[in-house]
C-alpha cells in the first residue's frame, strides 16, 4: 500500500459528493447516548463497529468498547469476540490476555467459531479467568500475558478434529515465515470475520507483496498487505512482520474503506493504494499511474476487467471457481490467483 505524492484538490462530482455527505451525516446514525439506551444487541453491535472503524462516527476505541460491552451483556457472541480481540491486541493501549481470554471463552461458549481458534493460541490449563469479565477502557488497561501451548506433543496424541480443521493454532508457530499455503489458509479463516471474501483479500495480498511476508517498499509499506506505519498503528498492528497481525490490519483497513465508500470496490482499492483522502479529493480513482495500475492489477488477479469490479461480491458469501480453459485449448490452473472467478451466491428466499 503506497502513498503517492499529494496532488491539487479538485471539485468532487455531484454524485460522489452526495454519497460522501450521506456517509458522514450524523442524521443517519444514532448518537452514543441514543445507542446506550437501546436493548437491541444488533443495534449496539453495529454502533460499536461504527466507532471501531470510524464510519459514520468518530473513530474511538473506548466508545466501541462501551457499545460492544452492552451488546455482549445482552448475549451477542460477536460482541464478546470483539472485546476479546481488542484486549488480545494493543488496540486499547495495552495487551491484557487474561481479560481477552475471558471474553473469548464466553464467545466460544456461544458457539462463535473464531473465538475457539484464538483461545488455542494460549495454554489455559492453569489460567484463572474472571467468570464475569469487565469492560475496561483504555485508561484503565493493565498488561497481562498467558503462557503459550507447549510445542512438544506426544506422537500418540492427535489434535481434536475441530483444532485440526482450523489453521490458526498451527499458524501461531509460523507467523514470521509462513508458506504461501499457510497464508492462504489463514486468510480464508480470518476474512469472514471482517465481512470480506477471502478471494478478494488473496488478490490484494498477491498484488501488494506476492505472498512475501518480508516485503518492504521504498515508502516503508511493510509485510503481506504492505501497511505503512500510520495505517498499522491505526488498526492496532504492533508488529507488521507478523503475518497474522499484518493480515488483520490490512483486512480491517479494507473493510473500513468498503464501508467508507458505500461498497464501491474500485474506490476502496484506490483508497488502499493512495489513501482515502486522495480518492475524496479527486472524487474517484486518483490520476496516479501507480494507483490506476494497482486497481487494474487487483481486478486481473480476481479474473475480471477493471469495469468488472462492480460485479465482484466483496462479502464472504461469494465463492471462488477456477476459470475455464481459453480458446487456445490451454487448461486453466485452479491454483493460479489470476484465474480466480468470484461468483455471488443468491440470497436465500
Amino acid at each position: 500500500m503506497s502513498d503517492p505524492p499529494a496532488a491539487p484538490r479538485q471539485a468532487w462530482p455531484t454524485l460522489l459528493a452526495l454519497l460522501m455527505l450521506v456517509a458522514a451525516g450524523g442524521a443517519t446514525a444514532a448518537s452514543l447516548d441514543e445507542l446506550q439506551q437501546s436493548a437491541d444487541p444488533a443495534a449496539l453491535l453495529d454502533g460499536g463497529k461504527r466507532y471501531f472503524y470510524g464510519v459514520q462516527a468518530p473513530q474511538s476505541i473506548d466508545r466501541a468498547i462501551q457499545l460492544f460491552c452492552q451488546a455482549a451483556r445482552y448475549g451477542s457472541p460477536e460482541a464478546q469476540y470483539r472485546l476479546g480481540d481488542i484486549y488480545a491486541r494493543t488496540l486499547a493501549g495495552k495487551r491484557d490476555e487474561v481479560l481477552a481470554a475471558a471474553w473469548l471463552l464466553r464467545a466460544a461458549r456461544s458457539r462463535y467459531h473464531a473465538a475457539k481458534a484464538r483461545l488455542a493460541l494460549w495454554d489455559l490449563t492453569t489460567a484463572v479467568l474472571p467468570a464475569e469479565p469487565p469492560c475496561v477502557l483504555s485508561g484503565q488497561m493493565v498488561a497481562r500475558t498467558l503462557p503459550r501451548p507447549s510445542r512438544d506433543v506426544a506422537p500418540s496424541q492427535s489434535p481434536a478434529p475441530e483444532a485440526a480443521a482450523n489453521p490458526l493454532p498451527a499458524m501461531a508457530m509460523a507467523t514470521k515465515s509462513p508458506t504461501r499455503a499457510q497464508i492462504e489458509r489463514l486468510v480464508r479463516a480470518l476474512a469472514p470475520e471482517f465481512g470480506l471474501n477471502p478471494e478478494l483479500v488473496l488478490a490484494v495480498v498477491e498484488v501488494e507483496s506476492n505472498f512475501i511476508p518480508t516485503a518492504q517498499s521504498p515508502k516503508r509499506a511493510q509485510g503481506l498487505m504492505q501497511l505503512i506505519p500510520a495505517t498499522a498503528s491505526r488498526f492496532g498492528v504492533t508488529d507488521p512482520w507478523d503475518a497474522h497481525q499484518n493480515l488483520r490490519g490490512g483486512m480491517a483497513y479494507l473493510r473500513w474503506l468498503l464501508d467508507h465508500f458505500d461498497g464501491d470496490l474500485s474506490l476502496a482499492l484506490a483508497g488502499y493504494n493512495a489513501g482515502e483522502k486522495a480518492v475524496q479529493n479527486y472524487g474517484g480513482i486518483p490520476p496516479y499511474v501507480e494507483t490506476q495500475n494497482y486497481v487494474r492489477r487487483v481486478a486481473r488477479a480476481l479474473g475480471v476487467s477493471e469495469e468488472g469490479l462492480g460485479t465482484v461480491d466483496a462479502r464472504p458469501r461469494a465463492v471462488a471457481r477456477p476459470a475455464l480453459g481459453g480458446g487456445d485449448g490451454q487448461q486453466a490452473n485452479p491454483h493460479t490467483t489470476s484465474q480466480r472467478r468470484l461468483v455471488a451466491m443468491d440470497e436465500p428466499g
